[in-house]
């Protein structure tokens, strides 16, 4: 992130009480932040019309440049150049590191609006709060009295604490309220959510889960959450999401408010609301804060403490992307079109749970289906509806599985296939004889590496020679975080001798420019933002076939793959750290190592 030029830490000459748009102008322009051009252009602006705005953001509309890089002044970096001139420090407010009963218990939301101020951490001797006001000051000593703590003030823009304010109190108003309704209720909280089952008007504590439950869910997508856990446990129940693959802990509320939770989302997910004695499962759509329509998973465990719920997001931004947006590199890209073009034979996709496996197929399977051919799946369960496809999820409970939807799809005059994962050897002994008679068939696995598949599919009992005459390729995939582009710096000490060994026998040639993570406010101070694929594609040839025997050695078959033109996984992740993507630690945490 690009920083303003260095700033004086005070103000020149006293200033007291609210700030003022010409003040801030005159200091920018003293700062040498911008020019005097610049700072006359913006106060003939500002003087055109009143606003009752606060100054920082009446000064970001009207887009300021910056004297060093013409660089516009945004609400964040007017932000920081203020922090820095009167001394404080500056935050940007990450819902998911506040906690939110804690600050509602330290300042009524009365109390906070006046004073246009939000606690943001709370300790036993300290209580931070964050301001637009660095100036103004009276509310200190009354908080300090009332609070017994000692304050610490930091700036934060005032659209963020605005926000924050209005949802951080409407949450602990909404959790205070279902958990009242608990005190009262008991164990019976599946009353609280009976909402389609009356025509009663819904009281004050049903919709306090009704709201809890709705800001779980935007907050969720706001912050790119993949998967929600709601978690019992002894004390208290504990709401954590999965972001880039990590989860992080978001909330922590009375258990009772947890269950009248899990029971509004199961009534919606038209899941048995009493039962909690065995698993179950659900589905639920709903709209972003865009307003695209978002589908959840739902699955409920019974655990020591209670009802454990996970929600898996489907976002259709994220869940069936282009072939080109899945970060191919150009080698294995151009060999992928090769395979997905034949017009018959099996095409497997391998990897651990959460690899990203299920995306790769959707986004192929996107690629291949035109009007001219028909394109059918058979899936446990259906992760995301994509009209281009025929899609039939099965049902165990009524002796439909793999086996029984892939003998269906065959009557059904299909061109292309994809079975959700060949499990059992009936559905891979299925999955051949489709291949056999003119179907090209894409399916998982779950195996360490692309060579694997093959000794996977002689231990499901499919012979060496049917391998050889339907299988077309094999592509292992992992999935790792990729550097945030706002914070990430050069690692001028990391040689190349390094990435060479998390590589070898290889060398990295052509372009080095490794980064290492540093973290900023934009990813959560983690230094990662996002993640991209590692694949290792393995195409099966008349060479690789001679190595495919009743017993064949598997380091054979992976020398002869590499032979082909296989990058393996760990190489595929080098490349990735060369480039600047990654680092050399997330590639060693997700790819196996290389013989």
């Amino acid at each position: 992130m690009t920083h303003p030029p260095a700033l004086h830490t005070k103000p020149q000459g006293p200033h007291a009480g609210p700030l003022d748009w010409r003040q801030l102008v005159q200091w920018l322009q003293r700062d040498g932040v911008v020019s005097e051009e610049e700072a006359t252009r913006t106060t003939a602006r500002c003087s055109a019309a009143e606003s009752a705005q606060h100054p920082l953001v009446r000064l970001a509309s009207v887009s300021m440049r910056r004297a060093s890089d013409q660089k516009p002044l945004d609400m964040e970096l007017l932000t920081q150049w203020l922090a820095k001139r009167c001394g404080l420090d500056y935050l940007r407010i990450d819902p998911l590191k506040v906690d939110v009963g804690r600050i509602a218990d330290s300042m009524g939301a009365a109390y906070a609006e006046r004073h246009k101020v939000l606690p943001v951490t709370v300790t036993p001797s300290e209580i931070t709060v964050a301001t637009s006001q660095p100036f103004v000051t009276d509310w200190v000593a009354e908080l300090e009295r009332q609070s017994r703590r000692s304050v610490r003030r930091v700036l934060a823009s005032p659209q963020e604490i605005q926000r924050y304010t209005a949802e951080f109190y409407a949450l602990a108003k909404s959790v205070r309220a279902a958990a009242k309704a608990g005190a009262h209720n008991g164990a019976s909280f599946e009353q609280l959510v009976e909402l389609g089952r009356s025509n009663k008007q819904l009281d004050a504590n049903d919709q306090g889960v009704v709201q809890v439950v709705d800001w779980l869910w935007q907050y969720a997508f706001d912050q790119r959450a993949s998967d929600i856990h709601l978690e019992p446990r002894r004390e208290q129940g504990v709401i954590r999401f999965r972001i880039d693959g990590v989860l992080h802990p978001v909330y922590q509320m009375p258990m009772g408010v947890l269950n009248a939770m899990c029971a509004r989302i199961k009534l919606l997910g038209r899941m048995d609301v009493i039962e909690r004695r065995r698993p179950q499962d659900g589905r639920i759509k709903t709209r972003n804060p865009r307003g695209d329509e978002i589908e959840m998973r739902i699955s409920t465990l019974p655990t020591a403490f209670g009802e454990k719920m996970v929600m898996r997001i489907f976002d259709p931004d994220n869940a069936v992307k282009d072939l080109d947006a899945l970060g191919f590199s150009a080698h294995d890209a151009a060999r992928w079109e090769g395979l997905v073009k034949r017009p018959h034979g099996i095409i497997l996709v391998t990897g651990p749970t959460g690899s990203g496996k299920t995306t790769t197929l959707y986004a192929t399977l996107k690629r291949v289906a035109t009007e001219e051919v028909n394109v059918s799946t058979v899936e446990d369960p259906i992760e995301m509806i994509e009209p281009s496809f025929n899609q039939t999820q099965v049902q165990p409970q009524l002796d439909f599985g793999f086996p029984q939807g892939l003998r269906a799809l065959m009557r059904q005059d299909p061109d292309i296939i994809m079975v959700g994962e060949i499990r059992d050897q009936e559905t891979a002994e299925m999955a051949v004889q489709a291949a056999l008679t003119g179907h090209l068939v894409f399916s998982t696995l779950h195996t360490n590496d692309a060579p694997s598949a093959v000794t996977r599919l002689l231990e499901l009992g499919i012979p060496s020679y049917l391998i050889n005459a339907t299988l077309l390729g094999v592509l292992a995939q992992r999935l790792v975080r990729t550097l945030c582009l706002q914070c990430k710096v050069r690692d001028e000490d990391m040689p190349r001798e390094k990435l060479a060994e998390i590589a070898k026998p290889w060398q990295i040639n052509g372009g080095y420019k490794p980064y290492k993570a540093v973290g900023c406010v934009d990813c959560r101070m983690t230094g990662f933002m996002g993640r991209m694929g590692l694949y290792e594609l393995l195409e099966v040839t008349d060479a690789f076939k001679a190595r495919v025997t009743k017993e064949p050695v598997i380091e054979a078959l992976r020398k002869q793959a590499l032979a082909d033109g296989m990058r393996p996984l760990r190489l595929a992740g080098a490349l990735r750290v060369a480039e600047g993507l990654t680092v050399v630690e997330e590639v060693l945490i997700s790819t196996p190592p290389m013989e």
